[in-house]
């Protein structure tokens, strides 16, 4: 019987090895949840540096949210990370989802990255 840590770690490699197919060498906006953060980071797997980063932990961000586990933290640490990229000079990127499902928590971050001015 497969653990569900194994079905995770399945869908990551599947998501990573069709990225590295479609990226043409844009950088991919990582993301990472846990149940009480989100993490996202803008990585160029070509240089391979971290190009910018954000994530309900920090300072200015923790303090102006209730909690760093719903939407609204997701979105705000979308935007954070959209505007850092950008300021870095990177404009458009690929969406690494990592091993979760597309929706809740992880759209927010998306779309708040969108708006913040990052193509994907």
């Amino acid at each position: 019987m497969a653990k569900v840590n194994d079905k995770y770690n399945n869908r990551r490699a599947r998501v990573r090895r069709e990225l590295k197919r479609a990226g043409n060498g844009r950088p991919r906006l990582s993301v990472h949840r846990t149940s009480e953060h989100i993490y996202a980071q803008v990585i160029d797997d070509v240089k391979g540096v971290t190009v910018a980063a954000a994530s309900t932990l920090e300072k200015d961000v923790k303090g102006a949210l209730k909690t760093g586990a719903d939407k609204a933290a997701a979105a705000a640490v979308g935007k954070l990370v959209a505007e850092r990229a950008v300021k870095a000079g990177v404009g458009e990127v690929i969406f690494d989802r990592g091993g979760f499902l597309f929706h809740g928590r992880v759209k927010a971050l998306a779309d708040a990255a969108r708006e913040g001015g990052l193509k994907f």
